[in-house]
């Protein structure tokens, strides 16, 4: 019988912590869609200094967030975005800005570091004097970090030079950052200063964070008014969501000091799995708290026939293929859960138990 469980299918299924659950209990609450949610509005506030940006909204998903603030940005129904052909608006959230916006998706591919080749993006910008048979690029999208090129960071550097691009063509610039405090605490910039150059950004709160439910957008005062109707319009008013903000507040100010330790505990993991047969990954491009891995075609296991004997040890991963792997590290997992995780897999892949052996 297991009784132990070490999750690493992702980052998102953190569960509230004690002092979550207390703030929840008491928190001060009214109707946030009449704009009277205290605790709401106390997120917002800070968030909005955290980024640097004059003000922000909680809604419900990283996913409506993106929608949004797409939608603020093309509000022409036939507009185009440029964006990665592996990003996570593009790849993992039902085509929403075409299905429901209306917005045109312009991909663009994405390197092994989650970065666009800047030549390529101001390739893929229509020329306005096509308007009569071309949809008008009117904003540019980037992830930071990146979550499919395994959580890599967009250096500052590379975030400027996109933002001058986009106000060279009038364009606007949006960063879906869901995992923004990750490059943060990996790049050792401040959040303000890796948006400094975007109009807008989404950031989650359920995800390396660790609060239950939730995301933020942040932008200018007339950005997020207009973001305030479509969350309207999107089904995302909520009324006493003071109890949902308040275990954000606690995440914000008890777990990002803890993203250090998932990245390392990341690190540890990629390394230790590298030295065992059967197993190829690239610990040395380890940035953050995600990575993938292989199973070489000599391993006697799939990653399905990997992930059923895993799971029965109580370790619970991602597939990606039938032989790739994604694993994501949070707060919940400790320094004795990564060695843990590689005693079972030593097992698995070789037979053979390590010093840590079950």
């Amino acid at each position: 019988m297991v009784t132990r469980t070490v999750d690493l299918r992702s980052d998102t299924v953190t569960k509230p912590t004690e002092t979550m659950r207390a703030a929840m209990a008491t928190a001060d609450v009214d109707d946030d869609v009449l704009c009277h949610d205290p605790t709401a509005l106390r997120l917002e506030t800070e968030m909005a200094r955290i980024t640097g940006k004059e003000a922000a909204l909680f809604v419900p998903s990283g996913t409506m967030g993106n929608l949004i603030s797409v939608l603020v940005h093309c509000d022409i129904r036939g507009s185009e975005v440029v964006l990665g052909n592996n990003s996570h608006i593009h790849i993992y959230e039902n085509g929403g800005i075409s299905t429901i916006g209306g917005v045109h998706p312009r991909t663009v591919k994405n390197n092994e570091d989650g970065t666009m080749d800047i030549d390529l993006i101001e390739a893929a910008i229509r020329d306005p004097r096509g308007a009569l048979v071309y949809p008008i690029t009117r904003l540019i999208c980037l992830e930071n970090t990146h979550a499919n090129s395994g959580g890599k960071c967009l250096s500052v550097e590379y975030t400027d030079q996109v933002g001058e691009l986009a106000k060279k063509h009038g364009l606007k610039l949006h960063i879906d950052g869901a995992r923004i405090f990750n490059a943060s605490v990996a790049l050792g910039i401040p959040v303000h200063r890796l948006l400094q150059a975007a109009d807008s950004a989404s950031i989650c709160l359920s995800k390396g964070l660790g609060a239950p439910v939730g995301s933020v957008i942040v932008g200018s005062n007339s950005f997020i008014a207009k973001a305030k109707i479509l969350r309207k319009t999107l089904g995302g008013g909520m009324r006493q969501v003071g109890i949902l903000c308040a275990a954000a507040i606690v995440a914000i100010q008890e777990n990002v000091g803890k993203l250090e330790g998932d990245h390392k505990n990341a690190k540890v993991l990629a390394e230790g799995l590298n030295k065992i047969k059967g197993i190829r990954v690239d610990a040395a491009s380890v940035e953050t708290n995600i990575f993938y891995f292989d199973i070489e075609e000599s391993s006697k296991h799939t990653a399905e026939s990997l992930s059923k004997y895993l799971q029965q040890r109580g370790i619970l991963v991602m597939l990606e293929g039938p032989s790739r792997v994604r694993i994501v590290l949070h707060h919940q997992i400790s320094e004795s859960d990564v060695q843990y995780t590689l005693s079972c897999f030593q097992q698995a892949l070789t037979g053979v138990p390590d010093q840590n052996g079950i």
